[in-house]
């Protein structure tokens, strides 16, 4: 069965009389295999996308256009067991774009927000609270930085993986996410870890 990607094109290609009508062959276009592909992977790759936002919105946005993207390279891409990989590349390239053609805004302010210490237990809120903290930190960081930690600790990916995933060296990403790992023990927001 074939699924035509634009309709408007299939309609005007029988609007055309028969005598002068181009004799169209029969492609198959790789729909099917893309929809069960996002429908499988789409949960793992959204998580990725959210946490290369800050808004969930944005996030299921940047997912969509990486996507949209991957659909384009559908028939290119030739080992289809790589396309987290490609995907991922997807959404960071896409997120790097947004990140350059930004308007930064800050605000000076007289006074800056002391957080409440929290201490760590078995109490859900609390919990809770240390995962707000540490995703405020990482939001904070560089956007290479955290692409580099999102992959290393929160993808679970090697430091191989992470730097072909980003097309750098093996060093590059070591020593950007020492570098990244340091600016979050510093984060005061995430002191009362440490205590």
């Amino acid at each position: 069965m074939t699924t035509p990607v634009c309709t408007s094109a299939s309609n005007a290609a029988t609007a055309v009389a028969p005598a002068t009508r181009p004799t169209m062959t029969t492609q198959t276009f790789p729909y099917p295999s893309f929809a069960s592909y996002v429908k499988a992977r789409q949960p793992v790759l959204l998580r990725t996308a959210r946490s290369l936002t800050a808004n969930p919105s944005d996030a299921e946005d940047l997912l969509q256009t990486a996507l949209a993207k991957t659909y384009v390279a559908w028939e290119r891409i030739e080992d289809h067991r790589a396309l987290d990989g490609y995907v991922r590349r997807a959404l960071l390239n896409t997120r790097t774009s947004q990140w350059r053609k930004r308007k930064v805004d800050e605000f000076a302010c007289d006074e800056l927000p002391e957080p409440e210490p929290v201490s760590c237990g078995d109490d859900q809120a609390e919990r809770q609270a240390l995962h707000d903290a540490m995703w405020r930190a990482i939001m904070k960081l560089p956007a290479r930085q955290r692409a580099m930690v999102v992959l290393r600790y929160y993808e679970d990916l090697s430091e191989a993986r992470t730097a072909e995933v980003l097309g750098v060296s093996v060093g590059t990403v070591k020593s950007a996410v020492s570098r990244a790992l340091g600016k979050l023990r510093e984060d005061p927001e995430l002191g009362f870890v440490h205590s």
